[in-house]
C-alpha cells in the first residue's frame, strides 16, 4: 500500500517506521516546511493518507484529500465540533474518512469500560466523578481528544452531569476535566469516582507512541477499498 503522511513530526515518523515494517511504502510526506507539495497530483500517488497535524490545519487537509479522492485516516484532535460537517462532506463526495481521537487498542477498550462503569454509577449519586489527563508539553490542544471522548461517555450515562468543564470547578452538575502538560509523558487518562467512604479509579497509561502509530497503520489497511465514515469501533468490532 502507498501511503501519504500528512504531518511528519514524532508521530508521523513512528507511523512511517511501522508502515515500512508492514511492507508499505511512503510516497509523500507533508510537514510545515513543504505544504505547497500537498497537491491533488501528489496525493493521487497514494492509496491512503494518514493525517496527524493540528486543529488549525486538519479540516483543510481533509478537504484536500477528499478533492483528490484519497481515503483519510486522521488522529488530529481539537477540531471535532465540526465532525458532522466533515462526515457529511465525506459521504456526499463518496470518499473515505477514518477518525479516532486515540488509535491505541487499550484506550478503545478503556472507552467501553468507562461507559459501562458510568452506567452503573448513574444509580449511586453519592459518587462524584472527574477526568484527568496528562501529556507531553508539546501537545497543543487541551483537553486531549481522548479525554473529551471519555467525558462524552460519562455524560451519556450519568444523568447528574450536564456538561464538562476544563480545569475548574463551578457546579456539581458539571464534569471536571483536568489537563496537565508536562515533560515527555506519552499520555495518561484517569477516571475517578469519589464518595465519603471510598474511591474508585480506572486508568490507562501509554508507554510510547508506538501503540498509536500501529493502530493508525492498521486503520489505513482497514479502509483501503472502503467508502464512508469509520472509527475504531468498526475496526475492532466492539
Amino acid at each position: 500500500m502507498k501511503i501519504a503522511l500528512i504531518g511528519y513530526g514524532k508521530m508521523g515518523k513512528e507511523i512511517e517506521k511501522i508502515a515500512i515494517e508492514r511492507g508499505h511504502s511512503i510516497v509523500l510526506t507533508i510537514d510545515i516546511n513543504n505544504q505547497q507539495d500537498m497537491t491533488p497530483e501528489n496525493l493521487k500517488k497514494a492509496d491512503v493518507a494518514i493525517e496527524f497535524t493540528t486543529p488549525k490545519t486538519a479540516i483543510d487537509n481533509y478537504r484536500k484529500c477528499f478533492n483528490a479522492g484519497i481515503p483519510v485516516v486522521s488522529g488530529s484532535t481539537g477540531w471535532t465540533e465540526k465532525f458532522d460537517e466533515i462526515a457529511d462532506l465525506c459521504n456526499k463526495t463518496n470518499n473515505t474518512f477514518f477518525y479516532s481521537s486515540n488509535y491505541s487498542l487499550g484506550v478503545n477498550i478503556f472507552f467501553e469500560l468507562n461507559k459501562k462503569l458510568a452506567a452503573i454509577m448513574n444509580k449511586f449519586e453519592q459518587y462524584d466523578v472527574c477526568v484527568q489527563e496528562a501529556h507531553h508539553n508539546q501537545k497543543l490542544d487541551a483537553p486531549s481528544g481522548t479525554a473529551i471522548t471519555i467525558a462524552q461517555g460519562i455524560l451519556e450515562n450519568i444523568d447528574r452531569k450536564k456538561d464538562w468543564r476544563l480545569n475548574e470547578f463551578k457546579s456539581t452538575d458539571e464534569l471536571q476535566v483536568v489537563s496537565t502538560r508536562l515533560g515527555s509523558i506519552p499520555g495518561t487518562h484517569i477516571v475517578t469516582y469519589d464518595s465519603a467512604d471510598d474511591t474508585l479509579e480506572i486508568k490507562h497509561a501509554a508507554k510510547s507512541r508506538r501503540a498509536l502509530a500501529f493502530g493508525a497503520v492498521i486503520a489505513a489497511e482497514f479502509v483501503k477499498d472502503k467508502k464512508g465514515v469509520f472509527g475504531m469501533k468498526d475496526l475492532l468490532d466492539i
